[in-house]
């Protein structure tokens, strides 16, 4: 199989979109709504979405890893926004009438300071040699996750610098049915991204861990292959969110042929996201950490000792893992 794109730029709808003035289920405090329109985007048809592999919209928060301090590290999500005199032109500019022309932005002076070791994201635009903010004024990139950096402390716990591993969930090789959580070489992942999930991120809308022992694991983008999709048309990918097993996810991202990558959310159709049950929860999980060939000696309280205890157990769903306190 060839291996798919990473998220380093927001992906576009796979259906043009229209703004209604009623209050979001998504967002809190949003007074409209973005819905799907019955026609397919441009872009979509552009990268030939018939051909792309469908993958299930992991909810959580991207991480990418790449090389920093001569070894992979794990980095996490950080878009540079602008400054709020910035941003007040930049409304200004959005409700105007006569917005024909571009904003203007001036990269040095209208955004806010980044960390020193900050990366734009790869797939950006550039003009001149510096990064161009993206439609929202945004300049998506990526900042180091270190090891005692408190704000980042969720990513941190899923990597263990010294051995160079990472705790990742995916499909067990041999089983499509079977879940699998593993410790996994940083190596083995450079210049992939991530998706971290867990009792921290956006809420747990998958029910991982407690507040006592939190739970957290990355997911490579792509990793969940979505089976038995219907035709691209509105009514009946609606109905597949609402009436199957399968459909039982935050969205789909489509990865096409030429790295490009087109998202649905159940939102755009005007569903509701969390849900009780998620397709993710309906599968038995085995955990695999396989660390012979390392001389470990990990912190007692540390994810990695904790998966240790129940190697090669066996659970029914993934929030079903618990570890003793």
């Amino acid at each position: 199989m060839r291996r798919l794109g990473s998220v380093q730029r927001k992906m576009p709808c796979v259906f043009v979109t229209e703004v209604k003035e009623e209050p979001s289920t998504k967002r809190e405090h949003q007074p409209f709504k973005v819905l799907a329109t019955e026609t397919l985007n441009h872009k979509a048809l552009d990268a030939d979405i018939h051909s792309a592999i469908p993958t299930e919209k992991v909810d959580g928060t991207c991480c990418y890893v790449t090389t920093y301090k001569g070894q992979p590290y794990l980095w996490a999500r950080l878009d540079r926004k602008p400054n709020k005199q910035a941003e007040k032109r930049f409304k200004k500019f959005l409700h105007s009438k006569e917005n024909s022309e571009e904003f203007l932005w001036n990269v040095e002076e209208d955004f806010k300071p980044v960390p020193e070791h900050w990366l734009p994201a790869k797939e950006i635009e550039q003009l001149n040699g510096k990064p161009v903010p993206d439609e929202n004024g945004h300049i998506p990139g990526w900042v180091p996750v270190e090891k005692n950096n408190k704000q980042y402390c969720w990513h941190s716990s899923v990597v263990n610098y010294e051995f160079e591993i990472a705790l990742v969930l995916k499909h067990h090789p041999d089983d499509p049915e079977l879940l699998e959580i593993s410790a996994v070489a940083l190596s083995d992942l450079l210049e992939q991204t991530l998706e971290l999930i867990g009792t921290n991120i956006n809420g747990n809308p998958y029910g991982l861990g407690s507040k006592k022992r939190p739970l957290h694991l990355l997911i490579p983008h792509g990793a969940f292959q979505v089976r038995n999709l219907p035709t691209l048309n509105h009514n009946d990918l609606l109905s597949w969110f609402e009436g199957c097993r399968e459909g039982k996810i935050e969205g789909i991202v489509w990865h096409c042929n030429d790295g490009c990558l087109i998202k649905v959310h159940r939102h755009h159709l005007g569903l509701h996201w969390p849900i009780p049950d998620t397709y993710m929860n309906s599968k038995p999980v085995i955990i695999n950490m396989d660390l012979n060939k390392y001389d470990c000696a990990f912190d007692s309280n540390c994810l990695f000792n904790y998966f240790l205890k129940i190697d090669n157990q066996k659970f029914g769903r993934l929030k079903d893992i618990m570890f003793d306190v």
